[in-house]
């Protein structure tokens, strides 16, 4: 449990994050802003309450790590990163643009970001495997959380890292599964329906657990639950909203892989009360 004041921070830092997105993308008229604003709450919580983490020295050994394996999202990573203090928020605005810092996707040349992603598919195979390093160099208080998308979940090595992560016990790293319901060409389900998530990782020997993704009581217990399990690893199904926060990308797949006009920025940020 957290305090109403904490709570209430955690939001704004959600709030301001989704304003970034926009504004970002805005700038660049490039980006994914849909599937960077489900994960607002997540990151907030992650980076400004659960992760072990010095933005000044973003390698430090002993340090918690986040993949952002669905590396679209990019844009909700960087603007958390610049929240946070990694770097300027000043970075922001030259999104993908020639000679600057951030890419279109994730890459680990960026200050605080820890795998290159983007090639879908491939981020919790990378959790595990440094999962499985703390375990052999006895850094018992490293923990990974690596972040899915649903689409995502079409992947086949994301299943053989599933099984790998249980065999060898990785109680240290939690997968969190954004659960927005859409990927570039429409409805996850009517593209590749893989029935009750709940019961697939479970059946993969995940401690499992539902819960709102929007919900930051919900989101941190569910981290506090990761934390604690022993013996199995961790997967947090995150039911979210892709779009949240912008009403005119919510349920609206074709908008995927589309930055938003003057008309659209401006009616986000005056949502998102700016």
């Amino acid at each position: 449990m957290i305090t109403q004041n904490r709570k209430v921070l955690l939001e704004e830092k959600a709030r301001i994050i989704r304003k970034n997105v926009i504004e970002m993308t805005w700038r660049a008229q490039s980006g994914h802003p849909g599937g960077s604003l489900s994960l607002a709450e997540i990151m907030s919580v992650l980076y400004f309450e659960k992760i072990n983490f010095d933005p000044q020295n973003p390698d430090w050994p002993e340090r918690d790590r986040v993949i952002v394996s669905k590396g679209h999202a990019a844009p909700v990573w960087y603007a958390t990163l610049a929240e946070v203090g990694v770097f300027d928020h000043q970075e922001l605005w030259k999104l993908r643009q020639i000679d600057a810092l951030l890419e279109g996707h994730p890459c680990i040349h960026i200050p605080g970001i820890e795998a290159t992603t983007g090639s879908l598919g491939l981020g919790l195979s990378a959790g595990c495997g440094m999962a499985l390093a703390a375990k052999m160099k006895k850094m018992n208080k490293v923990r990974i959380y690596v972040i899915l998308g649903d689409g995502e979940l079409g992947e086949g090595q994301v299943w053989e890292a599933a099984m790998a992560a249980s065999h060898f016990k990785l109680n240290n790293i939690t997968a969190i599964l954004d659960l927005n319901g859409y990927q570039n060409d429409g409805a996850t389900q009517d593209i590749l329906n893989l029935g009750s998530y709940f019961d697939k990782w479970k059946s993969f020997g995940w401690n499992t657990i539902n819960i709102d993704g929007h919900n930051i009581d919900q989101l941190v217990s569910a981290f506090d639950l990761g934390s604690e399990c022993k013996d199995k690893p961790t997967m947090i199904i995150a039911n979210t909203i892709k779009g949240c926060g912008a009403s005119y990308l919510i349920d609206k797949p074709e908008l995927h892989y589309s930055p938003p006009s003057d008309e659209q920025r401006n009616m986000a940020l005056k949502e998102l009360g700016f």
